[in-house]
């Protein structure tokens, strides 16, 4: 069943707001020293974000075959939310990666 532009536009930003709430979560984690929550945050990230992807991937199968879509605002709005998302969990890897490192009860 293919689903609509709305729909798919819809899951990216629910999955992708998901992610980057996972990520921002994993960055307090680590803060609090809590590395293992940390990492399981980011894998619920990273989750979330395989999910997102599964619409991307339904849209470009649909213009692939030849039903291209006509972008709207929302689908717009929705790929941003999805690019930003990604840049909060990369930088969220990196702050994590940086907590620990440092010295305890720094």
């Amino acid at each position: 069943m293919t689903r609509t532009l709305e729909e798919i536009s819809f899951t990216l930003i629910l999955h992708s707001g998901n992610a980057r709430s996972f990520a921002m979560e994993a960055i307090q984690a680590a803060k609090a020293g809590e590395f293992e929550q940390a990492a399981g945050k980011l894998k619920e990230a990273e989750d979330a974000f395989v999910t997102a992807h599964h619409g991307q991937t339904e849209l470009l199968q649909q213009e692939a075959q030849g039903n291209g879509v006509t972008p709207s605002i929302l689908l717009i709005h929705a790929q941003d939310h999805l690019m930003t998302s990604m840049t909060v969990k990369e930088m969220a890897v990196e702050l994590v990666e940086l907590y620990q490192r440092l010295p305890k009860g720094v």
